[in-house]
């Protein structure tokens, strides 16, 4: 009775994943799922705020918030493609129905645990790549590879922070810039992009 709904929740989750590793790859993921990454943030929100509200000795509603922060559209599909094929693997090896019910259920919860706590990680990575670039303001690096003139494009310059060297993409509103030429940090872009100008130059216009 239960196999056809463990074969066709395998299937569509599985599906579902497949697509979305695959937008990951060609680099269209986070737009796809826009919808999906601003209600994580949101729930987030709300988890930390229940988090600080019990280190306080008021936080009776952390375990309902928490939970909610875990379900997502991704970590839901997760849950089903894992609960599909948990139950079938359960059936196949001639576990009774009841007890592969339980199987899927807990596969279940821990593909969606883990899959959120993928997603943590990646955030808390992305979190502490743009403080780190921010860090690098005002600071000389050497171009890598050639910086085009007049922000026609992007090239690459290595750069040391906190005794690690650092590699961004780079852009300058003035000459193009050679590999080995020395620059200084004037702005920061994005998370991995930032503004600068050559060394002497900026030098110069700090002091005039």
């Amino acid at each position: 009775m239960l196999y056809p709904v463990f074969l066709i929740c395998a299937l569509v989750g599985g599906a579902v994943m497949i697509i979305q590793f695959a937008l990951t790859l060609i680099g269209l993921g986070g737009e796809a799922f826009d919808v999906d990454t601003d209600f994580d943030v949101d729930v987030d929100v709300d988890v930390d705020t229940d988090f600080d509200a019990d280190a306080a000795g008021h936080g009776d509603h952390v375990d309902s918030s928490w939970l909610f922060g875990v379900i997502s559209f991704r970590t839901v599909v997760a849950a089903v493609a894992f609960f599909g094929l948990a139950g079938m693997a359960g059936q196949s090896a001639g576990v009774g129905e009841f007890q592969s019910l339980g199987i899927a259920v807990l596969a279940g919860l821990v593909a969606m645990y883990g899959v959120y706590w993928m997603i943590l990680s990646l955030k808390k990575l992305r979190s502490e790549g743009t403080a780190r670039v921010q860090r690098s303001l005002g600071r000389h690096g050497t171009v890598y590879t050639t910086i085009p003139a007049e922000q026609s494009g992007t090239g690459k310059i290595q750069i040391n922070l906190q005794n690690r060297t650092m590699e961004y993409l780079a852009m300058t509103s003035g000459h193009a810039l050679s590999p080995g030429a020395k620059v200084v940090v004037t702005d920061v872009i994005t998370a991995n992009t930032v503004a600068v100008e050559p060394a002497l130059e900026s030098e110069g216009n700090h002091l005039s």
